[in-house]
């Protein structure tokens, strides 16, 4: 009980600091709120940066581990680049039957260093109490290599119940995060305020873009039925996005939703932050995406919607926030 009181502690304290840091206005969510004044070409890419690259820290974990893995471990862990698992998703899987815990101490460390390289420091803490909470620990979590490191094509993959994460450096260019991953968490289930959820702040936050939309505007935001959580695929220009365009919101209401996507953007790298807002910009920026919030789900019927969806061109982040948290994203140029 201690020790569920202290995650808890962290929790707060760590939404309180996302909380300051989203809401400080344009300036501190770092060149995302306007899209604009960004400039084209290599002026744009000194802004927003490349994405990771084979150099850094993730995927040179990744590479060591690879390196150590023995044969047998090989046969079990390690597939082409081309293997269609390497695109599979779900919220509650194991893309290879060992556990990590199965590997040797120096393995599991350097694992450890590859999900520290793939998220910023407050996004790590926030995983490892999900991953405690949710499955008794990191080490009860599965990992799966594609290709060989130090080529064009090799990407780490980590699943299990709740959560996926990718370290590709940039083998899959124009796709964020090395492509559609996944983030939960189980705790609050089915009750109003998700207690003790480390990703309820995400939920707090979208609704305050609710909040300040007048009736005609929530009219267009509010859907009654959510898609299946998995239907993230990208449509590209042309296609049919829920809820209302970003292009009707005033520039104080873009903000808001500037915000929320920093929020969610934030448990990541800053190296795939600053792709995935390259992404964005390049399919339209703000008023090229969507807002919905989904009438279905909704907790204690108080009207805070629990599960909304923010979808462009190059973008899907659609977060189901009950029974509890489900979330799939995917960003990227249409294949």
């Amino acid at each position: 009980m201690a020790q569920d009181n202290r995650n808890v502690s962290r929790i707060e304290t760590l939404s309180r600091r996302q909380f300051v840091r989203a809401v400080g206005g344009a300036a501190a969510i770092g060149g995302l709120a306007p899209f604009v004044g960004l400039g084209t070409g290599a002026a744009r890419a000194a802004v927003l940066g490349e994405g990771p690259s084979p150099k850094s820290a993730a995927e040179t974990a990744a590479g060591r581990l690879f390196e150590s893995l023995k044969p047998e471990q090989r046969e079990v862990l390690c597939f082409s680049y081309d293997d269609p698992l390497r695109k599979k998703i779900n919220a509650n899987w194991a893309i290879t039957e060992p556990t990590i815990g199965e590997l040797s101490t120096e393995q599991q460390m350097l694992v450890e260093d590859v999900v520290r390289g793939v998220t910023s420091p407050e996004g790590y803490e926030r995983f490892r109490i999900q991953m405690d909470q949710d499955s008794g620990g990191f080490e009860e979590y599965h990992i799966a290599l594609f290709g060989e490191p130090g080529t064009d094509a090799f990407e780490f993959e980590l699943t299990g119940r709740h959560l996926t994460l990718r370290a590709d450096g940039n083998s899959n260019p124009g796709a964020a995060f090395g492509g559609p991953i996944v983030y939960g968490h189980g705790q609050g289930d089915s009750t109003k305020g998700l207690p003790g959820n480390v990703f309820y702040y995400q939920t707090v936050k979208a609704n305050q873009v609710f909040g300040a939309l007048d009736g005609t505007q929530r009219d267009l935001a509010l859907v009654d039925n959510a898609p299946r959580e998995t239907a993230v695929e990208i449509q590209g220009e042309g296609g049919m996005l829920p809820g209302i365009c970003l292009s009707e919101l005033a520039s104080d209401q873009k903000e808001l939703v500037a915000s929320v996507i920093r929020v969610v953007l934030d448990p990541y790298r800053a190296e795939d932050v600053e792709e995935a807002m390259a992404v964005i910009e390049a399919g339209g920026g703000m008023d090229a995406l969507h807002m919905a919030f989904y009438k279905e789900g909704d907790l204690g019927d108080d009207g805070e919607w629990d599960n909304w969806r923010i979808e462009g061109p190059t973008f899907v982040w659609h977060f189901r926030g009950a029974p509890h948290v489900h979330a799939y994203v995917n960003i990227g140029k249409r294949a």
